[in-house]
């Protein structure tokens, strides 16, 4: 047996979810590493939050990777755009590079997102790199 829609019927739940987490937009900021040879080396977390105008903006950076990661500082002004982050993707492949990741579950706001981002990060992918080497 088909069962046919309702037309009259309205949904409780919409479709898509509308969370300030949709339009939050997380990036892993990554600087060349000697010992294997690519950009992949992570320094920082970057956030953005597309709801606000202007953009809300956080950082965290890895710690200690101060001298590391300052080819990310120098890119990274007071405000960062959209634009930017697609002019650093379309540039990625050298120094620097830049890789979306996904907001994780559970975050309560972007600076959470960020911070259990880092967690990652720390607790996974640094761990599993070679040392940087000589250069």
């Amino acid at each position: 047996m088909t069962t046919v829609p309702d037309p009259n019927a309205t949904d409780a739940e919409p479709t898509e979810p509308t969370t300030a987490a949709s339009a939050w937009r997380l990036w892993i900021l990554l600087v060349w590493h000697p010992a294997l040879g690519f950009a992949i080396d992570p320094v920082a977390v970057l956030g953005l939050d597309e709801s606000q105008q202007p953009l809300e903006r956080v950082v965290r950076w890895v710690p200690l990777v101060y001298e590391t990661a300052d080819p990310w500082r120098e890119r990274l002004g007071d405000s960062t755009t959209n634009e930017d982050v697609g002019h650093w993707i379309a540039q990625s492949g050298g120094v620097c590079s830049i890789e979306p990741v996904d907001v994780p579950e559970g975050a309560l706001d972007l600076t959470h997102a960020a911070d259990l981002a880092l967690d990652e990060l720390l607790a996974e992918v640094i761990p599993a790199l070679p040392p940087r080497g000589d250069g």
